[in-house]
Formats: C-alpha cells, structure tokens, sequence
C-alpha cells in the first residue's frame, strides 16, 4: 500500500482487497483533528474524503526532517501539536510503512536503561515527498482560507459562470430570447 497525498488514493484495481492489519493501520495513519471527539465531529471527520487524520504523515516527515527520532518521542510531538488521541501503535506501524516505501530507514539504538528503540531518519526519498505535502498542503491552505474568508463574512459563494451560462439564478441566451 502507499500512503498518499491528500486526496488522492488510487481507484481499486480488479483483484485489489482492502487493506488488512499493518496495512489497514497505515491506511488509518492519524486520528482526527484536537477536541473533535469532545466537540462530536469525530466521526464526521473521519467521513470526509480527505479527513484530517491523513496529516499524520506529512507531520512525521517534517520531524524527521529535523531529528533522529524513536516513536515515543514523535508521539510527544504530534500531542503537542493537537494530535491528542494518535495511539502509539498507529505511529510505529505508520512508521514501518514509510520504511518499506523508502522514506525513512531506521536503526536499533541501545539505551541505559531498558531495551533498545528504534531510531528513525529521514531518506532522500521523503525528503522529496514532505516537499510534495508540502505544496499540496499549500493548495488546501489557500482553498481553507477562501472558505473561511467567506464563511465569516456570512458571504455567498461565487457564482461559477455569468449570464447566458445556465448558472443557477442566471436566464440562458434561449431563456434571454
């Protein structure tokens, strides 16, 4: 399976079965936005074509890209930017995930105390696909903003074509004749 950019999943293939254990974790790889299970809209987040849940991804990326790190420590991470309910099993299996597409790699590191972690680093590869997110990420930016610049001016949509088009609320040249 790979993991990818916001809103754009492959169309299941003929033969193709839907994703199972590791695989079905990955697929999963976040939760949804901070206090949205408080809030009720949990659930309805996680009904979205492009649910927030997906930016797990791009967030390990970016810290990978400045650190060496083992899981526990993204998982304080993402929890201190909003990621309050990510369990650590979705982070490691997200994780070894990336590793088998290549955008990371990873090392056993042994500590004073207690067993070893596992350290991960960012490859050439996921540097290339943090700045894809990157400007995906940039895209939605600009369509987020639009909607609330209109949504908090109460203002209406703007109406896709002119007169003569069939736009809702507009005659046809046929109608204007």
């Amino acid at each position: 399976m790979t993991l990818h950019a916001p809103g754009r999943r492959p169309r299941p293939g003929p033969g193709d079965e839907p994703p199972e254990g590791d695989e079905a974790a990955a697929h999963d790889v976040a939760q949804t936005d901070p206090g949205a299970a408080e809030a009720g809209i949990g659930a309805l987040a996680d009904s979205l074509p492009w649910a927030p849940r997906n930016l797990i991804v791009p967030y390990l990326l970016l810290m990978l890209s400045a650190y060496q790190a083992h899981g526990y420590w993204l998982k304080r991470q993402l929890e201190t930017l909003g990621f309050m309910s990510t369990n650590i099993t979705t982070i490691y299996r997200t994780l070894r995930q990336m590793e088998k597409q290549g955008l990371v790699t990873s090392y056993w590191q042994p500590t004073d105390e207690g067993p070893a972690q596992r350290v991960y680093t960012l490859t050439d590869l996921g540097r290339a696909t943090l700045n894809g997110w990157a400007g995906a990420l940039q895209g939605y930016r600009s369509m987020i903003d639009a909607f609330f610049r209109m949504y908090g001016l109460g203002a209406v949509p703007p109406m896709p074509g002119g007169p003569g088009t069939g736009a809702p609320g507009q005659p046809t040249k046929e109608e204007r004749e």
